[in-house]
């Protein structure tokens, strides 16, 4: 008598996966072109049997589904360690039609938090459209079991510990396709992008250092378009972070005093990649994950925007 089948899960999130364009590309990788790539995609459909790649809108670039951010993280990190370099683009939800109307799919979420965190726990999953089921208050600690929309997912683990303190214990996984719940709002902050490329000084660092948190440090080389940090407003702020200091001919005693410079952000992939939005990329390499606009010149994501 045959086994029964089993079911796999259907893919519930996309990205691009594309070659390297950067000004860096073919640094540091040894595996460039699209044709290694959707030969490497091709390879890793023939075990990973919830993942499925398609041609995107161009010859360079794929639409890879899989089941969650986790599940493509760990492809991607798996093929930087292999030495493939690629760009790849902001995790997107997979949607589908009911009764001509558009559902989502819906994780159910439970956070495991310390008595105190519980009122920021809920203040966090009201906007991302988390709707509480159950609370089962112990001693000390507090479960809470939410259905919220894979969207509303993307970047709350790491906002998720800060609000925390680090003591909160998250775990998710599919529940079903339910009616669109509405909007979510997206990253709060802009990004501080670099306007002339070269070697980041700390002088510049130092001067900027009231514009927000920097992800480079000093002697980073960088190129134009390449993101560099988190803008303390909401619009994106272009800035020189390879500028150096001018010398004069005039020096008083101590002008040239210790420059005393915070340590940068360090981004891990997973961090990276719920923190892009649309208009930005991920550089992925053997040797560094580096985030970049797509349109690298500002002219022309000034001409974008208006169109």
């Amino acid at each position: 008598m045959p086994l029964p089948i089993v079911n796999i899960d259907e893919p519930t999130l996309n990205m691009t996966f594309s070659v390297n364009a950067s000004p860096f590309a073919g640094q540091s990788g040894k595996f460039l072109t699209s044709r290694q790539i959707r030969d490497r995609l091709d390879r890793e459909m023939q075990s990973n049997v919830s993942l499925r790649v398609e041609q995107g809108a161009s010859p360079e670039e794929f639409l890879v589904s899989g089941r969650g951010m986790l599940h493509l993280s760990i492809l991607i990190e798996s093929m930087r360690r292999e030495g493939f370099e690629l760009a790849v683009g902001k995790p997107r939800v997979i949607y589908r039609e009911l009764d001509n109307k558009k559902t989502e799919p819906i994780e159910l979420c439970v956070i495991d938090v310390p008595n105190e965190h519980v009122g920021p726990v809920m203040e966090m999953m009201g906007p991302r459209r988390g709707i509480c089921k159950t609370v089962d208050a112990q001693e000390s600690r507090t479960q809470l079991e939410f259905t919220v929309p894979a969207r509303g997912l993307i970047g709350l683990r790491n906002r998720m510990l800060t609000a925390t303190n680090g003591t909160a214990i998250m775990h998710h996984n599919f529940y079903e396709y339910e009616f669109f719940r509405g909007s979510i709002p997206g990253r709060a902050n802009g990004v501080l992008v670099a306007s002339e490329p070269g070697m980041v000084t700390a002088y510049a660092v130092q001067n900027l250092s009231d514009r927000g948190s920097f992800f480079v440090k000093p002697r980073d080389p960088v190129y134009t378009g390449q993101i560099i940090g988190e803008h303390c407003r909401d619009n994106d702020l272009p800035v020189n972070i390879a500028r150096e200091k001018k010398m004069t001919n005039m020096r008083a005693a101590g002008s040239d005093k210790t420059v005393v410079i915070k340590p940068p952000r360090e981004l891990t992939l997973e961090m990276a990649l719920e923190f892009i939005e649309d208009d930005e990329l991920i550089e992925v390499t053997p040797e560094a994950i580096r985030l970049r606009k797509r349109l690298l010149k500002e002219s022309d994501r000034k001409r974008s925007k208006r169109k």
